[in-house]
């Protein structure tokens, strides 16, 4: 399986470029993962462009809105979409600093909260990739996810 995930603006705090490359850095060992970076701007043009790169994938829109899922949950749906034959890319979707359009929710296949409260893009990328590589750690029985 193979893991896209699109943010709009490249990152421009230290802490944000720290965490990411630590992440990705630790995701070499797990599933196939490639970070797209989108030219930012407002939420229609973003919505737009995310839903135009992700077609014929999978799409997990990221948005406070969306359903909370702890780590055992995510987990149990990462085993579920990789024993789907229909899904062989998953996306995972980053938007505007003012959100995602109504279109593009609509469109997506999930909505997940990574939190009831609105993240900055740049830490809402640190804290996602942070729980892919802690759910494939609990699917490869490593102590990390205690």
């Amino acid at each position: 399986m193979t893991w896209k995930i699109y943010a709009a603006g490249k990152p421009a705090l230290a802490y944000a470029k720290t965490g990411i490359a630590e992440y990705l850095k630790r995701l070499k060992r797990g599933p196939k993962v490639e970070l797209i970076y989108l030219k930012a701007g407002d939420s229609e043009s973003v919505s737009k462009d995310l839903l135009t790169r992700s077609e014929k994938t999978f799409r997990i829109a990221l948005d406070e809105r969306g359903e909370d899922w702890n780590t055992a949950h995510f987990v149990k749906k990462i085993n579920n979409w990789e024993m789907d034959p229909g899904i062989k890319t998953i996306s995972l979707l980053i938007g505007a600093s003012d959100g995602h359009s109504p279109a593009l929710r609509e469109k997506a296949d999930c909505i997940w909260a990574l939190s009831p409260l609105t993240l900055q893009h740049e830490l809402a990328l640190v804290v996602l990739l942070e729980q892919l590589y802690r759910a494939y750690s609990v699917k490869r029985g490593e102590p990390y996810h205690r």
